[in-house]
């Protein structure tokens, strides 16, 4: 019988970890103590576009450094590498676990086949998994309300068009982003009482074809949607997302990010002013949650999920521009108070 958890209340609220300033590289660790296996803590492996995608895999890094300042262990971070197979990652994750991390987090729902064959071989490691749920004593599936956030997104969006046409680019057309999309359709539709259309497109069928690691096709995506009359595109495309931005800003309309605050992202900087919003999702929370359990020795397991109530979910407000924009904010907080207390009922699909 599968565990469920109530839902967790030890992440930190959402984009107070901020996002370390990072750069794409290859496999790395950090030291912050001995070589011995009580010294080693917590081990990241990342999903598609790795570190420096200023989006999904650099939240979960966020996440990974203050673990490691706070505790002062040896933290690991591995990159993927080009069209790996489950064995690859079979591997990886046997091979952190072998070197005494505890725990070893797989940072996307791709990590799911991998995770599932690992960790009951090694059953003193604590495992998580990001955006999935895998059965196992030793497993804490890290999943989100990404819906939730969505709708906020939709809401801003809704307030802040002015040709009653909006965008959505998708990374790969799979379940977990149709819960993007279907939050975001409804948090428009509620908004605009059905006067704002909202313009869908997937970049890829699969990860394998680079829906989440291509900024050419989501800048092209972006792009024809904008010629479409879009003048705001949210995008839920890992990597691929900083095309969707950068086109957004060179026509001069809006652009929503996703995940991490990308108005505050140092390689978006060029194109800030025409980051309206993000919608948040702490990443890095749940992963330093998870870290904190182990090392309290009360390991988080099962389902442990992260929404609007815990904070786990939300959306951003630094673009001073946010607050300009007539209605946008209260209709967000009216939004945010419906979700919570059970009034709105957010679609996943």
């Amino acid at each position: 019988m599968r565990r469920i958890s109530k839902l967790t209340r030890v992440a930190v609220g959402v984009a107070s970890l901020g996002l370390v300033a990072t750069a794409c590289g290859g496999t790395s660790s950090e030291s912050g103590g001995g070589d011995t296996k009580e010294d080693k803590g917590l081990a990241i492996a990342y999903d598609i576009g790795g570190k420096g995608d200023q989006s999904f895999n650099d939240a979960a890094y966020a996440g990974l450094t203050k673990a490691k300042d706070e505790y002062g262990y040896k933290t690991a971070d591995i990159e993927p590498t080009e069209g790996e197979t489950d064995a690859d990652k079979e591997q990886r994750l046997a091979s952190l676990a072998k070197q005494g991390y505890n725990p070893v987090v797989g940072v996307g729902f791709a990590y799911a086949p991998a995770m599932k064959a690992v960790a009951s071989k090694y059953p003193d490691t604590t495992f998580g998994i990001v955006d999935s749920v895998v059965e196992g004593k030793n497993v804490a599936s890290l999943v989100f309300a990404e819906e939730q956030a969505s709708y906020l997104a939709g809401v801003a969006a809704a307030k802040a068009t002015k040709s009653n046409t909006v965008g959505f680019v998708g990374g790969v057309d799979i379940p977990l982003i149709h819960k993007f999309e279907a939050g975001y359709k409804q948090g428009v539709e509620d908004t605009s009482g059905g006067k704002v259309k909202v313009i869908s497109q997937y970049l890829t069928q699969t990860a394998e074809e680079g829906g989440f690691s291509s900024p050419d096709k989501g800048k092209a995506a972006a792009e024809g949607q904008i010629e479409k009359k879009a003048d705001v595109v949210y995008q839920a495309a890992g990597l691929s997302g900083q095309g969707v931005i950068e086109a957004a800003a060179k026509a001069k309309v809006w652009a929503i990010g996703v995940d991490s605050d990308q108005y505050k992202q140092a390689a978006l900087a060029p194109y800030k002013q025409y980051i309206l919003t993000s919608a948040l999702k702490d990443v890095g929370g749940a992963v330093y949650a998870l870290a904190k359990s182990v090392h309290d020795d009360k390991p988080l397991t099962g389902i442990q999920t992260f929404d609007l109530k815990v904070n786990g979910v939300g959306l951003s407000e630094s673009n001073p521009e946010f607050g300009k924009i007539a209605g946008l904010k209260d209709a967000v907080d009216k939004a945010k108070e419906g979700i919570t207390d059970g009034s709105i009922k957010v679609k996943t699909e």
